[in-house]
């Protein structure tokens, strides 16, 4: 009899953890969906050529630091600023955005790698860029926004 206890509460023991594992999964999955919208909202305000499209998913106090090194401060800076490209050097550009890497610090914040593939004209030619970001979002209120965000040129390998 006593057997037959401890081997049920066991199992009752294992089932508890199976649901505790797949609750925490489902959870990570929903927060890693919203994360993953976020990154396709950016490129479809980027392919839109939209300016507030693009900046949707920053906080509003958001650091956006460009390829360049230029530091944008808040979400309405980020726009303006893609704005401003969107009608100039990239009015007929395209971006295709391709994540490498969701990692969770915290239940509520994560850093992300993705890379950006970019085509626009420039000097009646087709020119090409490829960039990776880190951006780190933040989860407030059940929503997840991008609260740092950092560019940097990928350098074509074999060259100086």
């Amino acid at each position: 009899m006593k057997g037959k206890i401890i081997g049920i509460t066991i199992m009752v023991l294992c089932a508890a953890t199976g649901l505790f594992a797949q609750e925490t999964t489902s959870k990570t999955s929903k927060d890693e969906m919203a994360i993953r919208a976020n990154v396709r909202q950016m490129e479809t305000g980027w392919n839109a050529h939209d300016g507030k499209g693009f900046a949707v998913p920053f906080a509003a106090d958001a650091d956006y630091v460009v390829v360049n090194g230029m530091h944008a401060k808040g979400r309405d800076e980020i726009e303006k600023g893609h704005t401003g490209i969107f009608t100039t050097i990239y009015k007929d550009s395209r971006n295709v955005a391709t994540i490498k890497s969701v990692r969770f610090l915290r239940k509520d914040v994560a850093v992300v790698h993705t890379e950006w593939n970019l085509e626009f004209r420039a000097g009646g030619e087709t020119r090409k860029g490829h960039a990776l970001s880190t951006m780190i979002m933040t989860k407030d209120k059940g929503k997840w926004n991008i609260a740092a965000f950092q560019n940097t040129w990928i350098q074509p390998q074999g060259g100086n």
